[in-house]
C-alpha cells in the first residue's frame, strides 16, 4: 500500500469546453486543485468567456450556458494568474494527457503565454484506471471511493473526485508508488511526441502517425512522398503544438538536404 509522496506540488485540473477539438474549441470552465508536499491544498475555479458559442448539445453535458459566461473574463485575461498558480507544479487529471493538458497549452499559446510543459510530470488517472479496471470516472469514484459522484461533468466535482480516486488507487494497489515520476510513467499509454498524441513513437523509436489514413506510418516518410498531407495538417484544425511537431519533423529532412 502506497501514499502520495510529493517532491513538489501536484495540480489536478479539469476543463469544461465548447467541444472536444483541441485546435478549434475553447475553455468555458477550469478547476484547479493544488496538493502541496505535506498535504496542504489550494483550489481555484474560473468560468471563462470562450468568445465562441457553446453548442446546445454541449451545454446539456456540462450545464454551462452562453448566458452564464458572456460577462466572464476571457482566457487571455486569466492566463497570467492561472500560469502563476500552476508554476513549478506537476500536473494530474482524468484523461488529461489526451485532452485537458493539450487544450490548456493551446489556450496559453493563443494568449501569448509560454508554458514549458517539458518540465512537468504528467499523471493521467484515467490511464491508471484503464490499466487496472477499465471504467469511467463515475464508475471509478464508485469503485474506489464507494461513493456516488454528485455533479458529474462539472469541473470542480470532477477535479476533486479525480484526486480522491488517485489517493484510493494508491491505497488499493501495492504495485503503485506514490511518487509522481512513477505515476507519470505508469499513466502514459503511448510515447507521445506531441501533447495530443497525434504523433507517437513506435517500438523502433520512429515518430509515426497515430490517426487517419497514415496511422502507424513514419511521419517523415509520409511527408517525403506526400507533401500535400503536411499542407493539409497545417491548414487543419489541429493544435498548435501538433503543427509545431509536424514542422520540426519535416525540417529534419530539409536540413539534411
Amino acid at each position: 500500500m502506497s501514499s502520495l509522496n510529493l517532491k513538489r506540488p501536484l495540480v489536478f485540473l479539469d476543463l469544461e469546453t465548447t467541444g472536444v477539438n483541441v485546435g478549434g474549441d475553447r475553455i468555458v470552465e477550469i478547476a484547479l486543485l493544488k496538493i502541496h508536499p505535506g498535504g496542504a491544498k489550494e483550489s481555484r475555479r474560473y468560468l471563462v468567456n470562450p468568445t465562441i458559442p457553446i453548442p446546445e448539445v454541449v451545454t446539456k453535458i456540462h450545464g454551462i450556458t452562453n448566458e452564464q459566461v458572456k460577462d466572464m473574463p476571457k482566457f487571455s485575461e486569466l492566463a497570467g494568474e492561472i500560469h502563476a498558480f500552476i508554476g513549478g507544479s506537476d500536473l494530474a487529471g482524468y484523461n488529461s494527457n489526451k485532452f485537458d493538458i493539450p487544450m490548456l497549452i493551446e489556450e496559453f499559446t493563443r494568449a501569448g503565454v509560454h508554458f514549458d510543459i517539458s518540465v512537468c510530470k504528467l499523471v493521467d488517472v484515467q490511464n491508471i484506471f484503464h490499466k487496472m479496471e477499465q471504467r469511467t470516472l463515475s464508475a471509478a469514484y464508485k469503485f474506489y471511493c464507494s461513493k456516488t459522484l454528485e455533479g458529474a461533468h462539472t469541473a470542480e466535482a470532477d477535479t476533486n473526485a479525480t484526486f480522491e480516486v488517485l489517493v484510493a488507487q494508491l491505497e488499493k494497489y501495492e504495485d503503485l508508488k506514490g511518487d509522481v515520476d512513477f505515476l507519470s510513467q505508469f499513466s502514459t499509454m503511448h510515447r507521445n511526441v506531441d501533447l495530443a498524441g497525434r504523433v507517437v513513437m513506435n517500438e523502433e523509436g520512429v515518430e509515426v502517425f497515430n490517426f487517419g489514413k497514415h496511422k502507424g506510418k513514419s511521419v517523415r516518410e509520409v511527408f517525403k512522398k506526400d507533401a500535400s498531407y503536411y499542407d493539409w495538417i497545417m491548414q487543419g484544425d489541429f493544435a498548435t503544438n501538433t503543427k509545431n511537431v509536424m514542422t520540426q519533423l519535416r525540417l529534419k529532412d530539409f536540413n539534411k538536404a
